[in-house]
């Protein structure tokens, strides 16, 4: 009979992780995620538990995932890529915001200021990685009947979800239809929310593949700095100069 323990998860060394960065000033911390193109079985998990984690609506991805179809007949397969924002240190997005609404926070995360934003969507065309959408306030639920008596139609059931206001970068935003983030740039926050109260982002969490690591570069404890010296590391477009910190095990 085998002897041998199980692995432990790496969702539970991320979260010491976390525990440990809580102790740090945070202006000490680079929060950075390495994802294994090797394990991503192209579930599309992360994007929908991003999707429902922060209520984005029709148009607005802050985690897609690219499909490639490799190889010559008979001996094809697919490759899956997630690409949320690449949160990069040297962004061309922040330079072309004319009201400075995007910028890097001191944990090195690109952020975008809601209240700042007014729209103008120079940072979509600026990103190298068509990392940004645009919000133009339309619901999943436009089309959706409603049927009077019924706990069913849209005022009745999903009307009332999408309507409630997000809680992105720690902050209660206004219901749905009433401002911000309705006609503002948007994109990946590695969850700033979440990582603020000891949770790790959306995406790491709901990843089947166990695909995705997340952590602080800068804590040579951390598991996200032991990938990181992996010969299968690989930043996006780094030619470009934009000092990713979203990596890629190839």
């Amino acid at each position: 009979m085998s002897t041998n323990l199980p692995v432990e998860d790496h969702l539970l060394r991320m979260q010491r992780d976390l525990k440990r960065a809580a102790t740090r000033k945070p202006s000490d911390i680079r929060w950075t995620m390495v994802i294994d193109v090797g394990k991503c079985i192209g579930c599309h998990a992360c994007t929908l538990g991003c999707v429902a984690e922060n209520k984005l609506p029709p148009g607005v991805v802050y985690r897609p995932v690219l499909e490639e179809e490799i190889g010559k007949y008979p001996y094809v397969r697919r490759r899956f890529l997630p690409r949320p924002c690449m949160h990069c240190q040297n962004p061309p997005c922040t330079k072309v915001c004319p009201v400075s609404a995007t910028h890097i926070d001191e944990q090195g995360v690109v952020v975008v200021n809601y209240d700042r934003c007014i729209g103008c969507r120079y940072c979509l065309v600026a990103c190298p990685y068509s990392a940004r959408t645009s919000d133009f306030g339309e619901y999943y639920t436009d089309k959706t009947p409603d049927m009077p008596g019924k706990l069913l139609g849209r005022k009745a059931a999903a009307e009332g979800y999408e309507n409630k206001p997000a809680t992105e970068y720690g902050k209660k935003w206004p219901e749905r239809g009433r401002g911000s983030p309705i006609g503002n740039a948007r994109k990946c926050h590695f969850c700033l929310h979440r990582l603020a109260v000891g949770m790790l982002p959306a995406c790491v969490t709901t990843c089947v593949g166990r695909a995705t690591f997340f952590g602080d570069r800068k804590d040579p404890e951390s598991l996200v700095f032991t990938l990181l010296g992996s010969p299968r590391i690989h930043r996006l477009k780094e030619e470009l100069g934009t000092k990713p910190a979203v990596y890629y095990l190839i």
